[in-house]
């Protein structure tokens, strides 16, 4: 990578250069950022200390909502420093590292969501085998398969963004280092490298989301054949929240990448807003407001701290009473 021996600093331009936008859009971004963190990481531990949770459904969402916090820590802090003090330059090294960890972790969301997919396609279609076919040894290796073919996608989309000769000026029409905005930079011809990104894009993109919609085919299919209308509306609410996030996803996914970087413009900031910032915030409310399971445990929880807390005031009161009457205590 680096076809230059000089490794240039960028410059990101950012999503507005109007001062009077920069800081309410940074209060905005930092507060949908704070949600986020608070959202994906509250329901990782839930899922964690709540025993009616372990089930594969709640590992992958884990692994789900992990990727969520990685991706958008590698994206918000940086732009909210860039609207905070106007400092937008990136170093070539700070670049690489940003565009690949957030290639690995967008395309292992993507091979999750199928994973996930799956799980529910058994679960519906094949309840009676379901303990067998999604073991937790299956469930470890979807997993694995999804950050390795992500890892290895991402060496592959980093290799082909930075492995030319770039020309200055060295602005990235762009609040991120993504591949496109960075492939407008280099001073080689490009085509090799949009061709082999947008191939793998294609792979795992769409490869991914028929593996989705195939699975959802079949699950409607079933679920259209049952005869009780309680278990026809409990299949469909299993599956409502994982299809609403997978459509908000791969459609600002396909609008970026499944398209030339010549074609890219002004409007690839908006979606690319959504899927970097919106989209990891809305789906711990996605699959756990509207989660029976979920709220459940929730509930729980609550309870549970509650009960500590009412115990451990008694404790402290007949400690009190105690020390008033002289007495000593354990």
């Amino acid at each position: 990578m680096g076809g230059n021996h000089t490794q240039p600093k960028f410059i990101l331009l950012g999503i507005t250069d109007t001062p009077w936008e920069q800081a309410p859009l940074f209060g905005l971004f930092l507060l949908i950022y704070i949600v986020t963190l608070a959202g994906n990481i509250g329901l990782i531990v839930l899922v964690w200390v709540a025993p009616s949770l372990h089930t594969p459904m709640y590992f992958f969402l884990t692994h789900f909502s992990l990727a969520d916090i990685c991706y958008s820590s590698i994206i918000s802090p940086k732009m909210l420093t860039d609207l905070l003090f106007g400092n937008k330059t990136i170093s070539w090294a700070g670049c690489v590292t940003q565009f690949h960890l957030f290639a690995l972790f967008v395309t292992a969301e993507c091979h999750l969501l199928a994973a996930m997919a799956y799980d529910r396609l058994v679960a519906v279609c094949h309840p009676l085998s379901y303990v067998m076919v999604v073991s937790p040894r299956a469930c470890w290796q979807l997993v694995a398969w999804s950050y390795l073919v992500a890892s290895l996608s991402a060496l592959v989309y980093t290799g082909c963004t930075f492995g030319g000769s770039f020309c200055g000026p060295h602005h990235i029409d762009h609040f991120f280092c993504d591949a496109s905005p960075v492939l407008r930079l280099l001073c080689s011809d490009t085509r090799r490298s949009e061709v082999a990104i947008f191939a793998l894009a294609t792979a795992n993109g769409l490869g991914t989301s028929v593996v989705i919609l195939l699975s959802y085919g079949r699950i409607l299919h079933t679920v259209l054949g049952m005869r009780s209308a309680p278990s026809r509306a409990r299949a469909f609410h299993t599956c409502a929240s994982h299809l609403v996030s997978v459509s908000v996803f791969y459609g600002t996914l396909f609008f970026m990448y499944l398209q030339p970087a010549s074609r890219h413009g002004s409007r690839d900031k908006v979606a690319s807003v959504f899927y970097t910032v919106v989209s990891p915030m809305l789906n711990p409310f996605i699959y756990s407001l509207r989660n029976k399971e979920v709220k459940v445990a929730l509930g729980k929880c609550r309870r549970r701290i509650n009960l500590c807390r009412h115990q451990r005031g008694a404790a402290n009161g007949i400690r009190e009473s105690w020390n008033v009457l002289g007495w000593k205590g354990p």
